[in-house]
């Protein structure tokens, strides 16, 4: 009290730099994307790593709370769920049911082949065990929508990216940071449990339970949400603000269930987003606003 000081490392420093940076990228986002090729993703996270503790120090979310992890493992489960539900939002009518072979190749042997390559290299590079290779590669196979978004989105996308590839790159990305759970409980289980046991208690609690479970919470909370919204649109219960924001709502909402569930949120996020513009309903009366991808 009384006295001036400084603040570095704590949680209060984090609005100044986050806002700086996003104002500044603001100021000149178009230079960046169209002209220098640099997606946002990438600049934040190089932003990131040199305000962090191991350059600057400037920030350091691990001395925030007793589990160093704990803050950032839940901020990037609700950013990554928000734009998973974003990219089911904004798939053409019924778009799972017309592409699903295509989608299917795609998140089954294509995702498989990834996630055994990427064991391969991890394997050798870092001279790990198979099951901890396993484990670690089946991070990074998926792909998400933010960094899909280079390719996806603005005018370089728009004017060399045919719009079916841009779909079907959008459904990809969007439902298999979902499925790398079979994936990465695949390994883990048979650490723990070994062949038999393990490859069983995989098949019931990550197929059946957090993958179908998780589905079909998605797709009931989606219809759910459709029908509700444009009963109260009709009725004129609800004004445009809330409106625009019901998918990240829906989002946040989903969450915070299948945590307590227990369940696989990013793909009911994903799945949720399918099912509540399943008649594009909701994605055409929101198309020129681009609030969702804001």
């Amino acid at each position: 009290m009384g006295e001036i000081g400084i603040l570095s490392g704590q949680p209060q420093v984090v609005p100044a730099l986050a806002g700086g940076f996003l104002s500044v990228l603001g100021l000149c986002s178009l230079i960046a994307k169209e002209r220098l090729y640099l997606s946002e993703t990438l600049l934040a996270m190089v932003y990131g790593i040199i305000i962090g503790p191991r350059v600057l120090g400037w920030v350091d979310p691990g001395t925030w709370s007793s589990d160093p992890f704990q803050l950032t493992h839940e901020f990037t489960r609700y950013a990554l769920a928000i734009e998973v539900m974003i990219a089911g939002v904004l798939l053409p009518k019924k778009y799972v049911a017309r592409e699903w072979v295509s989608l299917a190749t795609l998140l089954m042997p294509i995702m498989s082949a990834m996630w055994l390559v990427s064991a391969v290299v991890i394997k050798v590079v870092f001279q790990l065990p198979l099951l901890q290779a396993l484990a670690i590669a089946a991070c990074v196979a998926p792909t998400d929508p933010v960094l899909a978004n280079a390719i996806l989105k603005g005018v370089f996308a728009e004017t060399h990216v045919p719009v079916r590839l841009r779909d079907i790159l959008t459904a990809e990305s969007g439902a298999n940071d979902g499925l790398g759970y079979p994936f990465l409980f695949f390994a883990l289980y048979l650490m723990r449990l070994g062949g038999g046991k393990g490859i069983g208690t995989w098949f019931y609690a990550t197929w059946v339970y957090q993958v179908m479970l998780s589905i079909v919470i998605g797709i009931v909370a989606g219809f759910v949400a459709r029908k509700a919204l444009r009963f109260a649109s009709t009725a004129g219960w609800v004004d445009r603000e809330s409106f625009l924001s019901t998918a990240i709502t829906l989002a946040i909402m989903l969450v915070g269930i299948c945590t307590i569930l227990g369940t696989d949120d990013i793909l009911c996020c994903f799945v949720a987003g399918n099912s509540f513009t399943w008649d594009d309903w909701f994605r055409v009366e929101t198309k020129d606003t681009s609030l969702q991808e804001t």
